[in-house]
Order: C-alpha cells, then sequence, then structure tokens
C-alpha cells in the first residue's frame, strides 16, 4: 500500500465511522437517475455516473450538450491495439471531466456468443483473451484521467431477449475460461474502479444477488477491491442485494435500498457489517475520484488534453477491416480525372453508433457523402440513392430544426430545450431548467422541416400515451399509444414505430410541424422518465428506378462505392437479431452494380457480422462497423490511401446464418442454455469444420509481410517479419498455440475437451518498406491451463503445444513446438525451427 492509498484508507475510515445506519444505507441508494446522495457532514460530494462507451453523455440527454462519439467498441477491438484504447480511453476521462462526470458506465465485456446477439456492436469480440486486453487497454486509460469505469455486464448478459429475467445456464468450465474471464483479465490488469452487474440469473440466481460469483469469484478470488452497482433497475430484493454484494442500487430514490435497508438491519435480516462493507467500497470509490473530503484523490495530473475530432479520425481508420481487395482495387487511384459513383442511401444518412443506452449526440457527424466529396476534386463524385435501408419511420433528423418546450396544465412555458433528433429521451431528473415531474403537463416537440424531397411524406410516433400530430398547423392525428403486450419498462424507447399520417410536401419549401404529449402521472413508477419520438419517412420511390439510376451511374465512373448498412430496428439495445440479412433492397443494389462495373468497392456499415452473398462478386470489401462521427473523413482516408485499413476482425463472419456455432438467443422457460460449452466462435468452426466467409483475425493492408523466423524461448514468442510491399503498414501478429500430441488434453490421467487451437497473445508492429521487424510476444500461463470442475481451481495441462505465429486464425505462417510441464513451476527448453510465409 502506497502512502497515498493508506492517506485514503484512513480518511475512509474516519468517514465512515461517523456515519448513522440511515445515511448509511442511503448512500448506497441512487438519489436520482445518475447520482449518488452528498453527504456534507464528511466532506462528500455527490457521485455522478454516466453511459458510455463511445462517448459520455452526462446527465442530460440533449444535443445542448454534444459528446464525442467515438467508434463502437467492435470497431476499437478490431484495431487489436491495446495501447489505442487506452488512449480512447483517456479522451473519455477528458470528456467525463468536462461533463463534471466521476463514474463511466463502461466497458461491456460480454463475449459475441452468436451473431444473432443485438448489442454486439457494444462489445468487443468472441475471443476472452482479445476482449479481455481491448478492455484492460480501456479501463486503465479513463482510469488513468481520474475517472472510474464499471466493468459490465457481470456477468453472462450475451443476448438482449428476455434480459431481464433469463436464467443463463452455463457450465463451469465456459463459465470461467470464456464469460467470466475478459473480467478476469481486467479485473487483474487493469485494476477496475467498478463493476455492474448485470439483469439476468446465472445458473438459477439473479447475478445482483450472487453472492457466489460476487463475494467468492470477484472479490475473493480475484481480490477486487471496487464497488458493484446494478444494472438499472436490476436489483429487486433488499437482503438478497445486500448479502449478495450489491453494493449500490440504481437508479434511485426509489430502491430496494436506502430506508428499506436500513430497516432489514434493524429487523435483524442483514448485519450492519454488510453495510459497512458496501458504504465503504463507495467511500473508496469517492476517495479514489476526488470527491471525498481529506482523500487525495488517485490521480493527481491528468493527461494532456486530446484532440477529440482527430482521435475519432483515427480510431475510425484503425478498425477499419479490408477483407477482400482484388487486383489493387484499393486505395483508389485519384489521378486527375478519375471518377467515382457513391451509392446508397447509408452513404448521405450515415449510422455512426449502435441504438440504446449507448447512444450520445456529438456536435457534427461526417457522413461518407461528406469525407469524399471534400477529399475529392470537383466534379469527381456522383452519388444515388440506390437503396435505402430503412423502409420504415425513424426519428424525424436531417432537414429538421426542433425544440421540446414543457408546459403546465394552463398552458404556461415551464422550460425547453434544442433536440438533435425528434427524440425526447429525459431519465429521471435530467429535464430542461424550470421544468419538473410536479407540474409538467404537456411537451411540445416544435419546428420547421424543410424537405429534401418532393412527394408524399409519413410521420409518425413512437412511445406509449397520449399524442397529437400536427403537419403545416393542421392536426392530423390525435390519440393514445396503450402499451403493448410485454410490460418491458423501455417500450417507450425501443418499441416499434407506428405510422400516423401522410402529408405531400415540396422539395425546398419549409413546413411546421409539431407533436403534443401529455404527460402521465410517473410517480409510482420505479424510475421516472419521459420518452417518445416524432418520427418520419420521407417519398418512397420505386426500388428498381432507383437501383437502375445508381447502376447507370457506376457504369458511367471509373469506381463504384456502395454504402451498406443496418439500422436502428436491426441492431440496438433491447432485442436481438432475427436474421442476418442486410435490410431492404441493398443485396440487390450491390449485385447490379457490380455487374455494371467490375470496380466496385462496397463498405458495409454494420456493428457486428451480416451476410454478403455477392462478396466473390465485387472488387473490394470494406467493414467499417458503427465509425464514429468522423468515420466519413476516416472512410476517404482509407479509400484514397491517406491510411491504411488497420482492423482484423474481431469476430468470425459467417457466410450464412445457417454456419453460425450459436444460433440460440431465446429461451425456453426462462432459462438459455448455454450448451455449446466451450465451442463459440472461431473455436467452433473449426471443430465443426465450417469455413466462415472470412475467419477470426482477418484483415488486409495495403502491403504485404514475410514471416521469416519464429523462435519460442520459455515464455517469449519471437517473430521477425519483413514488409515487402511498396508501402508502410502495420502488421497484427496473432499466437495461437494448439495441443501438438493427446498427452496436452489430459489433466491427471483424464482426457480433458479443448479446442483444437485458441488465441494466446498477439502484437502489433510497424514498419516501412522493405524494413524488418520483430515482435516479442509474451506467452501466458492462463493459455495452458483449463478449469478443473472437480477440483475448483486452475489446472496446468503438460505436454507439447504447437505455437502458431499467424495472420489470422487459420493462416499459420510460423510454428514452433513448445513443452509445458504439468506444474506450475516452469517450463522445459522449447525447440522452435523458422521458415518463410506468404
Amino acid at each position: 500500500m502506497t502512502d497515498a492509498d493508506q492517506v485514503r484508507h484512513d480518511a475512509v475510515e474516519a468517514a465512515l465511522g461517523k456515519l448513522d445506519l440511515d445515511t448509511k444505507a442511503r448512500l448506497l441508494a441512487g438519489r436520482d437517475m445518475w447520482s449518488l446522495p452528498a453527504v456534507p457532514g464528511i466532506g462528500l460530494e455527490s457521485l455522478v455516473m454516466s453511459d458510455g462507451p463511445i462517448g459520455v453523455r452526462g446527465v442530460q440527454w440533449t444535443a445542448d450538450d454534444p459528446s464525442i462519439a467515438l467508434p463502437s467498441p467492435s470497431a476499437l477491438a478490431a484495431a487489436w491495439d491495446p495501447a489505442l484504447a487506452r488512449r480512447a480511453g483517456r479522451l473519455l476521462a477528458q470528456e467525463a471531466r468536462r461533463k463534471g462526470v466521476h463514474v463511466l458506465l463502461a466497458p461491456t465485456v460480454n463475449l459475441h456468443r452468436s451473431p444473432l446477439g443485438g448489442r454486439h456492436f457494444e462489445c468487443y469480440s468472441e475471443d476472452p483473451y482479445l476482449t479481455g486486453a481491448i478492455g484492460s487497454g480501456y479501463v486503465n486509460g479513463v482510469q488513468d484521467g481520474g475517472v472510474a469505469t464499471t466493468v459490465k455486464h457481470f456477468v453472462g448478459n450475451d443476448a438482449e431477449t428476455e434480459r431481464f429475467t433469463v436464467d443463463s445456464v452455463i457450465a463451469p468450465r465456459p463459465l470461467r475460461e470464456l464469460y467470466l474471464a475478459p473480467f478476469e483479465t481486467i479485473v487483474a490488469d487493469a485494476r477496475p474502479w467498478g463493476i455492474m452487474t448485470a439483469y439476468n440469473r446465472v445458473n438459477g440466481t439473479t447475478m445482483t444477488e450472487n453472492g457466489y460469483l460476487v463475494n467468492e469469484v470477484l472479490r475473493g478470488q480475484w481480490g477486487f477491491d471496487g464497488y458493484n452497482v446494478s444494472d438499472w433497475m436490476a436489483a429487486r430484493s433488499t437482503t438478497g442485494g445486500i448479502l449478495g454484494g450489491l453494493d449500490v442500487a440504481m437508479p434511485g430514490p426509489r430502491t430496494v435500498y436506502g430506508p428499506a435497508l436500513a430497516e432489514a438491519v434493524r429487523a435483524g435480516e442483514v448485519p450492519e457489517s454488510a453495510v459497512d462493507g458496501a458504504v465503504r467500497n463507495v467511500l473508496r470509490l469517492a476517495a479514489r475520484v476526488g470527491i471525498l473530503e481529506g482523500a487525495p484523490a488517485a490521480v493527481a495530473e491528468v493527461p494532456a488534453p486530446i484532440d477529440g475530432q482527430a482521435l475519432a479520425r483515427e480510431l475510425a481508420a484503425r478498425g477499419f477491416v479490408l477483407v477482400r481487395n482484388e487486383n489493387g482495387a484499393l486505395p483508389l487511384d485519384a489521378a486527375p480525372g478519375r471518377t467515382v459513383a457513391l451509392l446508397g442511401a447509408a452513404a448521405r444518412d450515415a449510422r455512426v453508433l449502435g441504438g440504446g443506452s449507448a447512444t450520445v449526440f456529438p456536435e457534427r457527424i461526417v457522413s461518407p457523402l461528406d469525407g469524399l466529396g471534400a477529399a475529392l476534386p470537383d466534379g469527381a463524385l456522383t452519388f444515388r440513392v440506390g437503396a435505402d435501408p430503412c423502409d420504415e419511420l425513424t426519428p424525424a433528423g436531417q432537414g429538421f430544426e426542433l425544440r421540446a418546450i414543457c408546459r403546465d396544465a394552463s398552458g404556461a412555458v415551464l422550460g425547453e430545450g434544442g433536440l438533435p433528433t425528434g427524440q425526447v429521451q429525459w431519465i429521471g431528473e435530467d429535464l430542461p431548467a424550470g421544468a419538473s415531474y410536479a407540474t409538467m403537463a404537456s411537451i411540445e416537440v416544435t419546428g420547421t422541416f424543410v424537405p429534401r424531397e418532393s412527394g408524399e411524406h409519413a410521420f409518425g410516433t413512437r412511445g406509449l400515451g397520449a399524442f397529437a400530430l400536427a403537419v403545416g398547423g393542421e392536426t392530423l392525428w390525435d390519440g393514445v399509444q396503450p402499451m403493448g403486450n410485454e410490460a418491458d419498462p423501455f417500450e417507450a424507447f425501443f418499441g416499434a414505430p407506428s405510422e400516423r399520417c401522410r402529408v405531400a410536401l415540396t422539395e425546398g419549401e419549409p413546413v411546421e410541424v409539431s407533436l403534443t404529449y401529455q404527460v402521465p402521472d410517473t410517480s409510482s413508477l420505479p424510475m421516472r422518465a419521459i420518452m417518445f419520438s416524432l418520427l418520419h419517412l420521407g417519398p418512397r420511390r420505386d426500388a428498381d428506378e432507383l437501383i437502375a439510376e445508381a447502376v447507370a451511374a457506376a457504369r458511367a465512373a471509373d469506381t463504384a462505392v456502395v454504402v451498406v448498412a443496418t439500422t436502428e430496428r436491426v441492431e440496438s439495445e433491447g432485442f436481438d437479431r432475427s436474421d442476418l440479412r442486410l435490410p431492404g433492397r441493398q443485396d440487390d443494389l450491390v449485385r447490379a452494380v457490380a455487374a455494371a462495373n467490375p470496380n466496385t468497392v462496397v463498405v458495409v456499415n454494420a456493428g457486428s457480422p451480416v451476410e454478403l452473398p455477392w462478396r466473390e462478386e465485387v472488387a473490394a470489401v470494406l467493414l467499417t462497423w458503427f465509425p464514429g462521427q468522423e468515420g466519413g473523413a476516416a472512410l476517404a482516408d482509407v479509400l484514397l490511401g491517406r491510411a491504411e485499413p488497420g482492423g482484423r476482425l474481431p469476430t468470425t463472419w459467417p457466410a450464412r446464418l445457417a454456419d453460425a456455432p450459436v444460433t440460440e438467443v431465446t429461451p425456453a422457460g426462462g432459462r438459455l442454455e448455454y450448451a455449446e460449452g466451450l465451442f463459440i466462435g472461431y473455436r467452433a468452426y473449426e471443430r465443426h469444420g465450417v469455413a466462415p466467409a472470412y475467419p477470426f483475425g482477418h484483415g488486409l493492408g495495403y502491403t504485404d509481410w514475410a514471416y521469416e523466423s519464429l523462435e519460442v524461448t520459455g515464455a517469449t514468442a519471437r517473430v521477425r517479419l519483413t514488409n515487402t510491399g511498396a508501402r508502410s503498414g502495420r502488421e497484427v501478429v496473432q499466437i495461437y498455440v494448439a495441443p501438438a500430441d493427446r498427452a496436452c488434453d489430459r489433466a491427471g490421467g483424464t482426457t480433458v475437451e479443448r479446442p483444437a487451437s485458441w488465441l494466446a497473445a498477439f502484437a502489433g508492429v510497424e514498419a516501412g518498406p522493405g524494413e524488418s521487424v520483430e515482435a516479442e510476444i509474451a506467452l501466458p500461463a492462463r493459455a495452458f491451463e483449463v478449469w478443473d470442475e472437480e477440483a475448483g481451481r486452475w489446472q496446468r495441462i503438460g505436454g507439447a503445444y504447437e505455437v502458431r505465429a499467424s495472420h489470422a486464425h487459420g493462416d499459420t505462417r510460423l510454428t514452433a513446438t513448445l513443452e509445458i510441464q504439468n506444474r506450475r513451476g516452469g517450463r522445459k527448453s522449447p525447440t522452435h525451427r523458422t521458415g518463410g510465409g506468404p
């Protein structure tokens, strides 16, 4: 313990000793949606939390307080660079400090168990080692800036269907070796100051009451000393929560803690020592972030300021994965006179982030059309819609200038605020100044709309309650949207849109729009919130006609760039996917364009895998994930060769959904059986002999690499490479290990089922044309261990292992043999060999 740690410890103990039971219980319950109560008597300020992970929203979900929007976590993981993730974390800490936030509710380190998981864009990878490495970099970066993280969702929250109640049934080995592994790595390597427990149950026990996983594993075996906060509204039991290791129940003030917890102590149901332990964890967190009097903050000097726009642009390019590039189609030839046809509605209306609680409002968004338009000479770029991925109403955005006005029962204005889209998302006390739940009777979303196309425009609503919708001063719908069949508390947020009217409008002619919402009584709800949306859908033109226009433009251009995308109704928090198809007529568009122009490049704007049935018919395929606010600028950089597409796949990309090893995300009788055990992702593809569209770790840069030698000595692999291409570049050297004999599958005379190979370590290297470089990569001991279910401990499996230096899983360039002893005391001297690779 350092001197500063001791001072913080003493300050925490002194503060704890001054608190009475009621104050302690109150400190463990949210004061409101995002904060804990201040206790001036001990010099404790209010602790403020905010959603992440790609930005820091702050306590208000509004465009009046914009946020930097970085690429999605799947994009960050695609860079395979923990140091880059650390830089991203430092930027987010800077954003958090700017907004007065002490705790970032991120990162999400659940695994890509199935490609149907609706929230996978918010997670890193299918592989626990890669997830742990990127997550550790992110946590270290945020906490470098003196801001806490809450690593989530602990544990087994790998799908969205019935997420509030599902029982994830996971055997001990996959639970330890896959799903707990990233959390364990991050606790060991980054010492996070917080963990968020999930909604779901694991093996029958709700995670907010799971004393075994929280008290015994997380705190006991791993030594976690941070605070444990519930996911919002996940805490269900006062005694179960506090005895199960849950420190803080959010949101507040109506929770199972607070007065209910104090009463449980007085009734003898809970020992006060359990409350003291939770309060101690909260005070330790407060001390670390610098809001407890007498305790020095854990970070005395924050990192130097970071240019958020520049880093967002760099991160996007570093995460782009070039999975196909026939005959050097990319980078584009930018010689004078060369022309590009940019096709697809997603090129104009970019989707830069995923849907749900991770949403932030950036100050600007650079679409592919914006980025390429700025980078290419005048006259070089032509745009056509071609196909629109969205065929239903979405929150009013492009062309709308809107404000939300709060009124009391007499119609007097209480307060107002700007809206970047037609979405009102006010949670807790995050209301416009002057407004309150007690006084608000109505909210009007009002402003103007300037159509960019003439024709019939549809308007609608999303949300629950009574609405009146007017366009051009005429009320066109006045009615009530009732609760659906399923009482999901977020139905107003994630629910289906409803069309209410259609109006003929003229391009460029402004029209007044208004949606008035009658505020219901929310006093009895566990979480006070107002969520509803004004929706819009532009004129629907004939799809064949749009594709024909795109084909004509492609035929006349030197290169056709088609941008295809998912939508918020395909990938979002709150629901899982039903298939992996691109929505709308986008596949038809790609095929038609590729037939017209052999130099067709497809940009895939999706947070997780989609089927690409035309992938062999086009010249190049570039995966851009959800690329953040600077995505269009980064795309121009990569397409024109100003930056290399630096990404490698963090998850296997199936050729079709039927090939995916895990496609069941819907519980049966409330239980979701993880029947596949250890075999998810590339481990399962290899086991079943199924070839994916693109393997885990795959990605092409703009240069070539020769793998020249591999030497494994003790716990270190050294790989020598040469850049044999004409451009500078970066290579990710991936080390996989595989049992070389059956002894490697035996522990104590018992056969142990294991994957055929698995990722053990990786490292990135950079070199200029003709330059050689050596990657020195530590091989972690855990790569040679399995969880012994009977003994309840990790067991090293000795024997001969093949160490594979690879460009991607299955793309082995060099191998060496490593002998591992069963005992923990060391490793035998290895043998090694060298050789060239493609």
